[in-house]
């Protein structure tokens, strides 16, 4: 991990501000955070402009579209766009940061053509479906089958808590194509086409009131055989490059948004009173040490991936992200949680920010694995500890 700027990491941060300063006062006013389909629009127009600009897929190898910058440049894209108030992915976050990377690293150079250009363009958007109502955390338990039929699969089942499905145009797909097979045997990784006949999307509704999930019904949906990434019954093994990269790298810029919500809450302890209280301040510094050192250890994470791949490898996170992930979900709910704490009577307001990502963050300890999964992960592959019976 390079701590020291070079002068062409330095230069490419000078361009990107400047770039930024001229782009972002000719954006449109931001959707309501409740309208999907505007926000879509709103994430894939900026996605757009990165691209036209050249800052899209910035950390994807050149074989896949992107500009294989260092480590260190990828670091400073995100610091510098969030210190300037700029988008973050929004809507196409499973295509850019979960599906995109993994097709990148598994696709045939067919399926790189096909998929990579429109996500690193904006133009179409990804799903997730792999939870199940009933294989959640037991991802393997997951009971969707794929039939074959010549050069179709003839889909069934259902998927829950499918990130964007209402306004997604693909979805990177779990199937059971072996069902005598043992568990993680019999899984092959699909791209479904969400405009198929046979699938119904039905939004979910979040506890704050937003409906970026949905349960996704599949009947006797047809899907290519070419759209298989990896060998058929060979789906487990590619779910688990898709989880490295959700676990291991689709935090970071969430990351960097926490270190400045942590700036502005004492900033704002300090207009209502609240920073009087020696308790709080002492609450506060310790995040700042907490996220302070989640930073190093995404410094750590990216540049090994990176590094990895420059040696010949797939640029795959290793599970080291399992890690990251782990203390990131308990520290980003004692975040909110400090938020609350700050707003004081204004924390039951579902208008204020704040308060609606204090709900979200519930759900940080069960997204992309559930703590308990983590745990298992960092003792079995790290620390090299037997498994549980």
């Amino acid at each position: 991990m390079e701590l020291a700027y070079t002068a062409e990491e330095e230069e490419f941060r000078a361009g990107l501000r400047a770039w930024l300063a001229e782009v972002l006062p000719a954006l449109p006013p931001r959707p309501d955070p409740l309208d999907w389909p505007a926000r879509r629009a709103y994430d894939m127009g900026w996605q757009r402009r990165l691209y036209d600009a050249g800052y899209a897929g910035l950390n994807w190898p050149k074989d896949a579209g992107g500009q294989d910058v260092t480590p260190t440049q990828q670091l400073i894209f995100l610091e510098e766009t969030e210190a300037a108030g700029a988008p973050y992915v929004g809507a196409g976050f499973v295509g850019l940061l979960h599906a995109g990377p993994t097709i990148a690293a598994e696709g045939s150079p067919e399926q790189r053509a096909r998929w990579l250009p429109p996500i690193l363009r904006g133009e179409q958007v990804w799903c997730q479906g792999f939870s199940e109502p009933d294989a959640g955390s037991d991802l393997a338990a997951l009971r969707t089958r794929a039939v074959r039929d010549g050069d179709s699969y003839v889909v069934s089942g259902s998927k829950i808590w499918t990130s964007h499905a209402e306004v997604a145009d693909w979805c990177e797909l779990l199937v059971r194509t072996d069902p005598e097979a043992p568990r993680h045997a019999g899984i092959s990784w699909l791209a479904l086409p969400m405009d198929a006949p046979g699938v119904t999307v039905r939004p979910l509704r979040t506890l704050a009131g937003s409906r970026e999930f949905a349960e996704v019904f599949l009947d006797e949906v047809r899907v290519p055989v070419a759209n298989r990434v990896g060998a058929e019954n060979d789906g487990w093994r590619v779910t688990m490059v898709t989880l490295s990269f959700e676990r291991g790298t689709a935090f970071v810029g969430e990351v960097v948004a926490c270190r400045r919500t942590l700036r502005l809450l004492a900033g704002r302890a300090k207009e209502n009173g609240r920073w009087d209280d020696p308790v709080l301040r002492r609450r506060l510094g310790r995040l700042h040490a907490e996220f302070t050192a989640l930073w190093r250890l995404i410094q750590w994470n990216v540049s090994e991936a990176a590094h990895a791949r420059r040696r010949g490898g797939t640029g795959v996170p290793g599970p080291g992200g399992s890690v990251f992930k782990l203390r990131y979900s308990h520290a980003r709910q004692e975040l909110y949680d400090a938020a609350a704490d700050v707003l004081g009577p204004g924390a039951l307001d579902l208008d204020e920010e704040w308060t609606r990502e204090r709900l979200s963050s519930l759900s940080y300890t069960i997204a992309a694995g559930t703590s308990q999964i983590q745990h298992n992960i960092v003792a079995e592959r790290l620390l090299g500890l037997p498994k549980g019976r």
